[in-house]
């Protein structure tokens, strides 16, 4: 049943699930629609990604997905970049009609890198980092927050992480903080350690800044990154969630598995997503 539902979704996308391996320099023919209108938010990519590829080779990919927003991790942007550097990446997304819609994830464990970080984010003109500073670093980076105005989503990564596993060990350090210090939840992670999703969106839906969307095959420690739909995620239940609470972000795709040939998973995945969104 689940199977027969899944194809209906990609049938409605306009995408096919049977891509197969495709070079980067074959014609990829996708029939990309975009999100209904009544959905309040977008799809984006997240270039972790694409971390076996460059920057124009991520930036082509993500269009031929019909994707407009991408969030760039620093093998894509480096955080050392000077300021003509980052003016000619941002000329390649222009170009493109691509939007950075953030950064990340960017890791703080030092007052110098909490620093750094904003000052990069500053010149690339980015309005929201992905980040994870270390909880002595919050004070710190909350101060950045309000100087730049740049707001600040910690990322939780699931039972290996010791600092921010799950949304709310980030959440209940911040919820006396500037409500521009929130929360960037990956779906993958959080229902690897057992946690619904839409349910942890709801709880600490006041400080959703972003999301990292994904599959997982199992709720454990040991799920891995599947193509959407596949995997044990409830998404047309986690997308009824944001639609109902009206989240107003970005839902950026990061597909880890197949890092050398991700576009077909990627593919399929955006397919099933547009498709659940068809039906809601």
């Amino acid at each position: 049943m689940k199977y027969q539902s899944r194809r209906d979704f990609l049938k409605l996308a306009g995408l096919t699930t049977a891509v197969g391996s495709i070079p980067l320099s074959t014609t990829f023919g996708l029939v990309a629609r975009p999100e209904p209108k009544q959905v309040p938010f977008a799809l984006g990519m997240a270039s972790y990604t694409l971390r076996s590829f460059t920057l124009d080779q991520a930036i082509e990919m993500t269009k031929r997905l019909g994707l407009t927003n991408i969030t760039l991790k620093d093998m894509h942007l480096p955080l050392k970049s000077s300021q003509e550097e980052i003016t000619a990446a941002l000329g390649k997304l222009k170009a493109a009609g691509l939007t950075l819609s953030s950064c990340g994830v960017v890791y703080m464990t030092k007052e110098e890198e909490v620093r750094n970080a904003f000052a990069y984010a500053k010149k690339a003109g980015i309005k929201m980092m992905v980040g994870v500073p270390e909880e002595p670093l919050l004070p710190l980076a909350e101060q950045m927050v309000k100087e730049t105005d740049i707001s600040l989503a910690i990322h939780n990564h699931g039972p290996t992480d010791k600092r921010y596993p799950s949304p709310e060990s980030a959440y209940k350090l911040i919820a006396d903080m500037d409500k521009r210090m929130g929360l960037c939840i990956d779906v993958g992670h959080t229902q690897r350690l057992g946690l619904d999703p839409a349910v942890e969106v709801d709880r600490f839906f006041d400080r959703l800044l972003d999301v990292h969307i994904k599959d997982v095959t199992s709720a454990d420690a040991q799920g891995t990154t599947v193509e959407m739909g596949r995997g044990v995620i409830d998404i047309p239940k986690l997308l009824k969630t944001l639609i109902g609470r009206k989240y107003s972000g970005i839902l950026h795709l990061e597909h880890e598995k197949d890092q050398k040939d991700p576009l077909p998973g990627v593919a399929e995945s955006v397919g099933y997503l547009r498709g659940v969104l068809a039906t809601l």
